[in-house]
C-alpha cells in the first residue's frame, strides 16, 4: 500500500482545525504499559490506580484489554434496554403493531447501514471517541464540536433516565423501600463497574447480553406456542390465535400521525448500537474482532426486534388500557408487553423473570452510558474541543475525571420522586430521543465523504480492509432515512397524536434534540470558525492504521474461491 510520502503532500486544512487524532502508541505499547504495573494498580484496585498515567497518555492509550467474544456481545445485545422492553409497549399502543414492526425494520435498515459505516471508519481511523472525530475530519470541524457534546449529553442524559426504571422495576415486587434506596444501590453498583475501567465494561456487557440474548430466545419460544394456541387453560391464549389482533383491533392505529410517533420509541431503543464501534478502539486486535462483531448487528435487529416486536403485535392489543403505563410508560414495568403476555397466560413467575431481564438490561444501558459519554468527552478533551482537564487517564486506563463527570448526571434520578418529577423526566428524555439520530447520520455523511475524498487521493477500494455491505449507497439509504425521520418527528411535534396541534411546550418536548444540536454547533463554530471541509481539505492518510495486507490479500483469496451463495453468507454474518 502507497504511503502518504507517495501521494504527495497532504490536503490543506484549515488554519485553525485542530490536526486530526495521532496515533503515537501502537496496541502492543499499550498493553506493554498495562503488564508492567502491579495486579492492583492494574486493574484500578488501589490509590495508586488514580495517578496519572506519566507516559503522555492519550485517548489512544486508554486501556486495551477488550476481547472479541466482548465485542460480540456488545454489537448483539449491549444497548437494549427501556426502550425496548417497555417503551414497546407504547409504541404499540400509539401505532398499532404494523407500525410498530414497519417503523423498527425502518431503524433497523438505517443502523444496520450506519454501523457498517462506522466499521469501515473505525478499522481504518482506530479512535477512541471516533463518532465526533470522523465529523470534525470529514465534514466539518464545527460540527464535530457539536455531534462530541451532542453524544456525551445524550449519555449523561441516558444515565439518571435508566436508574429511575431501575428503582421502578424493584417496585413491582415490593413498595415498602423507598425508590430512593435503589437508586442509590444501582448508582452505586455502576460506579463499582467502572471502576474496572474497560475490562469490567467489557464482561458486565458480555454476561447482561447472554442474559438477554437468552430471555429473547426463552420468550421467542413461549410466543410461538401461545400463538398457536397452546396457553394453559382458561388463560388469553388456549387457542388458535394467528394474526386476528391486526384484524380486531387492527394493524395500525392513530393515523399517519401514529405512524410517524413511533419512530422516536424506535430511535431511543436503538440507541447505543454504535457503541460497538467506540468499543472497538480499546480491543486488542480491532482489525480481527470489529468487522465480525459489527456483522452480529444484523441478528440483533432480526432477532431481538423485528422477531420479538412481531409475536408481541399477535399477543397484545394495541387497545390494551395497561400499555397506557400511568404517568409515563418508559418508566411504567407494568405497560411492557412482555410481562403482560406472561400474565395474560398464566404463566407463574414469568413476568417476575422478564422484570429481572429488565432490570439487567436497564442497568447494563446505565454502565454503557458512562462508558461512551466519558470515551467521548476525553476525546473532545484532547482534540481541544472541551476543557483539558477532561483529558486525565490514570494508571489503570481510566479517563478517570470524564467518568466522574458523567457519573455526576446520576443523582438527577432522584428528581423524578417528587410531585413534578414525571415533567422533568419528559424533559430529559426529549433531551435523549433524538439525539442518536444526529449522531448515525454523521457516521453516514463522514463515510460517504471519506469514499469521496480517498478516491480523488488516488486510493482504490482495494486499499480499505473492511468495506460496509452497502458501500457509499448503503449510506446514503442511512442518511436519507435519518432525514425522513426527523421530518416524520418535526410533524409529530406539531400535530400530536391526540390531535390538532401542539403548543409550544409540547413541541420542545417532542423536538428539543435539534435546538440543543444546532446551540452546539453554533458554539463549536465560534470557538474553532472553521466550516464546511471541501473535499480537496480531508486528510485520509494521517493516522490510518498499519495493516497486515499480506493476511488480508490471503483471506480475500480465500474468500474468492468460494461458492457465490457463501460469499454472500460470509460478507453478511460472519
Amino acid at each position: 500500500m502507497s504511503s502518504s510520502e507517495e501521494k504527495g503532500a497532504l490536503p490543506v486544512t484549515p488554519e485553525k482545525e485542530a490536526p486530526p487524532p495521532q496515533f503515537t502508541h501502537s496496541g502492543d505499547a499499550i498493553n506493554q504499559h498495562r503488564d508492567q504495573e502491579d495486579f492492583w494498580t492494574r486493574n484500578g484496585l488501589n490509590l495508586k490506580s488514580f495517578q496519572r498515567r506519566g507516559d503522555g497518555a492519550t485517548v489512544d492509550t486508554l486501556d486495551r484489554t477488550m476481547k472479541t467474544r466482548h465485542l460480540h456481545m456488545i454489537a448483539i445485545g449491549g444497548s437494549i434496554g427501556a426502550g425496548f422492553f417497555v417503551g414497546s409497549g407504547k409504541a404499540l399502543a400509539t401505532g398499532g403493531p404494523a407500525t410498530l414492526l414497519i417503523d423498527f425494520a425502518i431503524i433497523g435498515i438505517m443502523m444496520f447501514n450506519t454501523v457498517y459505516a462506522l466499521g469501515e471508519l473505525a478499522v481504518m481511523f482506530p479512535v477512541s471517541g471516533g463518532f465526533y472525530t470522523y465529523s470534525t475530519r470529514f465534514i466539518d470541524p464545527s460540527w464535530g464540536f457539536a455531534m462530541g457534546w451532542n453524544y456525551v449529553m445524550q449519555w449523561a442524559i441516558v444515565l439518571p433516565l435508566e436508574l429511575t426504571v431501575c428503582g421502578i422495576t424493584i417496585e413491582y415486587w415490593t413498595k415498602s423501600v423507598n425508590v430512593a434506596v435503589w437508586i442509590t444501590i444501582f448508582m452505586v453498583a455502576i460506579i463499582v463497574v467502572n471502576i474496572f475501567g474497560t475490562l469490567g465494561y467489557a464482561e458486565e456487557e458480555f454476561w447482561s447480553s447472554v442474559l438477554k440474548l437468552g430471555a429473547t430466545v426463552v420468550f421467542m419460544i413461549i410466543a410461538v406456542v401461545l400463538v398457536c394456541g397452546g396457553g394453559p387453560e382458561g388463560s388469553a391464549y388456549d387457542e388458535y390465535s394467528g394474526g386476528k389482533l391486526w384484524q380486531d383491533p387492527g394493524a395500525f392505529a392513530n393515523g399517519f400521525r401514529g405512524f410517524c410517533s413511533v419512530f422516536v420509541t424506535a430511535a431511543f431503543s436503538f440507541s447505543g448500537t454504535e457503541l460497538v464501534g467506540l468499543a472497538a478502539a480499546e480491543a486488542r486486535n480491532p482489525v480481527k474482532s470489529l468487522p465480525g462483531a459489527i456483522k452480529q448487528v444484523f441478528w440483533r435487529i432480526t432477532l431481538f426486534y423485528i422477531l420479538g416486536l412481531t409475536f408481541i403485535g399477535l399477543l397484545i392489543r394495541h387497545d390494551d388500557d395497561r400499555l397506557l403505563g400511568g404517568d409515563n410508560p418508559y418508566i411504567n414495568v407494568d405497560a411492557s408487553p412482555f410481562v403482560l403476555v406472561g400474565l395474560d397466560a398464566n404463566l407463574k413467575g414469568y413476568d417476575s423473570f422478564m422484570n429481572v431481564i429488565i432490570l439487567v438490561s436497564v442497568l447494563s444501558i446505565g454502565v454503557s452510558s458512562v462508558y461512551g459519554g466519558s470515551r467521548t468527552l476525553t476525546a473532545l478533551a484532547q482534540q481541544g474541543y472541551a476543557p483539558k482537564i477532561f483529558s486525565y487517564i490514570d494508571r489503570s486506563g481510566r479517563p478517570l475525571l470524564s467518568v466522574i463527570f458523567v457519573c455526576a448526571f446520576g443523582p438527577l434520578a432522584y428528581v423524578n420522586l417528587s410531585t413534578s418529577g414525571v415533567v422533568v423526566f419528559d424533559w430529559l428524555l426529549a433531551l435523549s430521543g433524538l439525539a442518536a439520530l444526529f449522531t448515525w447520520g454523521s457516521i453516514c455523511l463522514a463515510h460517504i465523504r471519506f469514499r469521496k475524498a480517498w478516491a480523488l487521493q488516488g486510493h482504490t477500494l482495494d486499499e480499505i480492509p473492511f468495506k460496509a455491505a452497502g458501500g457509499v449507497y448503503g449510506s446514503y439509504l442511512g442518511l436519507i432515512l435519518v432525514i425522513l425521520v426527523l421530518i416524520a418527528q418535526l410533524f409529530v411535534a406539531i400535530c400530536p397524536v391526540s390531535g390538532g396541534f401542539n403548543d409550544v411546550e409540547g413541541f420542545f418536548k417532542s423536538y428539543l434534540a435539534l435546538p440543543v444540536v444546532i446551540v452546539f454547533w453554533i458554539g463549536g463554530f465560534m470557538w474553532k470558525r472553521t466550516g464546511w471541509l471541501r473535499t480537496d481539505q480531508i486528510d485520509v492518510d494521517s493516522g490510518r492504521r498499519e495493516l497486515p495486507w499480506d493476511e488480508i490479500n490471503e483471506y480475500r483469496e480465500r474468500i474468492a474461491q468460494m461458492p457465490a451463495w457463501k460469499r454472500v453468507m460470509h460478507t453478511l454474518f460472519v
